[in-house]
């Protein structure tokens, strides 16, 4: 029988997030595998994949603040908002700034609405918007709340005109922290859109899914040398604050029961819950706390 754990997937470039599952299934030997948060075919870096029980902390994990190293071509824009996409249009961005850029970026940094790029995977009429558009459908997306934490440039590079057309671009690499459901696409789309050139994403490494970073993460050949997982209670612990339960407490947990609120410690929510944790180690469950207490909001342990 397959491991309960997490495994933390270097993704490569080239493969989609359901490429990756269908390989960690073969490696896991079983087909329960999720993933939490999809990376598009071009980008790379941290990608959760949950196995067996596991796969039930996925839905935490997929809210998680993400961190993404990018770069953003000025001057051109796409009709997928990245360089996978056609040419839209092309402007001469020899005139852009490091100050026009930084207003640019102040703009989309902190709290904003986002439309998410028409290639989303997001679901229209029941159909995924990529598909639509593919399909040669116009898709008009609804803004969103996301938060963008922090949107730090590293390096802005002046490229010159390709010989026989085009026009000079810059390309601005980046580090952006984000809420999920954030499209770093997007922010290049609308970087681009407000400094008056068009923009689109060149690159994309996620660098950091919660509390899993690049450090932990494994590729494919890796996996397939010596194929580990990172036990559920360990995975748990790089997520969410932990809760020490005594025996009582952890037999009540295994139940499904309530628990009275601890006096001192962090406090969960339904979507950012408290990880419990028996005398032996053992993840029991996770808690958010209501006025009446410390609710199971997900039961682990086998009663």
């Amino acid at each position: 029988m397959a491991t309960d754990g997490l495994v933390v997937v270097d993704k490569p470039a080239g493969l989609t997030s359901h490429d990756v599952v269908a390989r960690v299934r073969r490696l896991a030997g079983t087909r329960k595998v999720g993933h939490a948060g999809t990376l598009d075919p071009m980008a790379t870096g941290v990608l959760v994949l949950g196995i067996e029980r596991a796969t039930r902390l996925l839905t935490f994990v997929v809210g998680a603040d993400k961190e993404y190293r990018a770069t953003i071509r000025l001057g051109v824009s796409t009709t997928t908002d990245d360089a996978e996409g056609e040419v839209l249009t092309c402007a001469d961005a020899s005139g852009v700034d490091r100050a026009a850029i930084d207003a640019g970026i102040a703009v989309l940094t902190g709290a904003i609405d986002q439309v998410p790029s028409s290639v989303s995977a997001i679901k229209v009429d029941g159909r995924r918007a990529y598909a639509r558009v593919r399909a040669g459908e116009q898709v008009e997306l609804a803004a969103r709340p996301v938060t963008v934490r922090s949107f730090d440039v590293h390096d802005v590079r002046r490229v010159p005109a390709e010989p026989g057309g085009g026009s000079p671009a810059v390309d601005v690499d980046v580090t952006v922290v984000c809420s999920s459901g954030t499209y770093v696409r997007a922010l290049a789309r609308d970087l681009g859109a407000g400094l008056g050139v068009g923009g689109h994403l060149t690159a994309l490494r996620r660098t950091r899914v919660g509390g899993y970073g690049l450090d932990v993460a494994r590729t494919l050949d890796e996996l397939a040398a010596d194929f580990t997982v990172l036990p559920v209670a360990d995975a748990a612990r790089a997520i969410f604050p932990a809760r020490e339960l005594d025996e009582a407490e952890a037999r009540a947990l295994s139940y499904g029961k309530r628990l009275p609120t601890a006096p001192s410690g962090p406090a969960g929510t339904a979507t950012s819950p408290v990880a419990a944790f028996a005398p032996d180690g053992t993840l029991v469950a996770l808690l958010a706390d209501d006025g009446e207490g410390s609710r199971p909001v997900l039961v682990l342990a086998p009663a």
